[in-house]
């Protein structure tokens, strides 16, 4: 380890992942190893799981644990997703109650645990990265940031400050510039799709160089849900149809029930005492066997406690369609024998309007900025989410590919977020 001693954490907290990198005042310190399981050590998977009261895994070993103990107790995943809902306060995890805040505070405490275990000193300064837009809403964005501030203090941090991601996307990416252009930064995560536009060159940028920053908060889960929802869920009687004992209407599950269905963060809400009596209900008096059957299969889905299995197996398909025409989706579980074979045809019209929603988002950064399409001289796209095929060619036709560059998919933003707390001399 280099006898360099940090003053500032930069944490990129992710919907999906997390990154810890430092600055010590004049220079960027680098991520650090933070899962040593994961097959990128300085990724940590968002994920945290406790199968018992006071005992919390993190990353790779909360999903291998959760394995491990069999699904008892809690697994949480996107967490950073209901920072903006006023509607999800928190939730009792083994008879205790943790607000949302408390909840986020036991994961970015373990990040600044690590991380002072890896330096030898305690640094309670971080700068966090923030979406450019938590919510459209102005009230639920403040609450989101104002939850994540209470959730760092929480953690033992008694300074914080932020960064939009997109921005510190661009202090990460301005190394790779020759001259001064200017630039649209799209940084396409989990959780949020982010822009910014700017005037930068491989010198540090002043904030009269940003020309516009915005975002929307439709991004990977999203495309995860669209899978899920008109490939998968079928399978799982989703599309049950059931009649009431002298009642003359066929009935179907509630929208509200099917969203949660379809969301990696929402399933686990399937277990809830309400939902379920419902639910059998429906397979009950379901007026066909086959959906009986699929029912049967989702019931299997609930109590084995397989939502996070089952969304990591869509997430994959996900990927293998952004690099081919069809992909085999599997899903293998004692009562639960599930093969489909997935057509790119298909991905591409039930998430064409995730991908319009993205792009208005964009051409509305664009026209808050002043500038056209045309005067965009490079695209730097960042995360994840910008491998998908229908999302790059909306890009391409807008700016045109030579204007497009891949910049690191999860190591931009919190190398960024170093960079600015130099710039600022945290």
């Amino acid at each position: 380890m280099e006898s360099t001693l940090p003053r500032c954490y930069a944490i990129d907290f992710g919907t999906s992942n997390s990154l810890l990198a430092a600055a010590d005042g004049d220079k960027v310190i680098p991520p650090i190893s933070l899962d040593p399981a994961a097959n990128d050590p300085t990724v940590l998977k968002s994920v945290l799981y406790t199968p018992t009261a006071g005992q919390w895994y993190f990353g790779a070993e909360a999903v291998n644990q959760y394995g491990i103990h069999q699904a008892e107790g809690r697994l949480f995943r996107s967490l950073k997703k209901y920072l903006p809902d006023p509607g999800f306060s928190g939730t009792h995890v083994h008879s205790r109650y943790y607000n949302l805040p408390e909840l986020i505070s036991v994961f970015l405490r373990e990040l600044r645990e690590r991380a002072n275990a890896f330096f030898e000193q305690d640094v309670t300064s971080v700068i966090l990265g923030r979406p450019a837009v938590f919510a459209s809403e102005g009230d639920k964005d403040q609450l989101a940031e104002k939850r994540l501030t209470t959730a760092a203090q929480l953690a033992g941090f008694k300074e914080v400050f932020y960064c939009p991601e997109p921005v510190a996307a661009a202090y990460e990416f301005r190394h790779q510039l020759d001259r001064k252009r200017l630039v649209l930064i799209a940084d396409f995560g989990g959780g949020t799709s982010d822009f910014t536009v700017l005037h930068m060159d491989r010198h540090r940028f002043k904030d009269s160089d940003i020309l516009a920053t915005h975002g929307i908060s439709i991004a990977g889960d999203r495309f995860d849900g669209a899978i899920m929802k008109h490939m998968i869920a079928p399978h799982f009687g989703s599309e049950v149809v059931y009649r009431m004992p002298m009642g003359s209407n066929d009935l179907h599950l509630p929208r509200q029930l099917i969203n949660k269905m379809c969301s990696a963060a929402d399933i686990s809400f399937l277990s809830r005492g309400d939902i379920l009596n419902l639910l059998k209900e429906a397979q009950k008096w379901s007026i066909t066997p086959v959906n009986a059957q699929r029912m049967d299969r989702l019931f299997v889905l609930i109590e084995e406690h397989l939502g996070y299995k089952l969304f990591r197996s869509i997430e994959q398909s996900k990927i293998d369609l952004s690099g081919n025409d069809s992909a085999v989706f599997n899903f293998d579980y004692p009562g639960i024998g599930l093969e489909e074979e997935l057509e790119g045809s298909h991905f591409r019209s039930v998430s064409s309007d995730i991908v319009g929603q993205i792009i208005t988002a964009l051409d509305e950064t664009l026209h808050l900025a002043g500038v056209k399409a045309a005067d965009i001289e490079i695209v730097c796209c960042t995360g994840g989410t910008a491998k998908i095929p229908e999302l790059r060619s909306e890009l391409e036709r807008r700016f045109g590919s030579q204007a497009l560059r891949q910049h690191r998919h999860f190591h931009s933003v919190v190398g960024g977020l170093a960079e600015r707390a130099v710039a600022l001399g945290i």
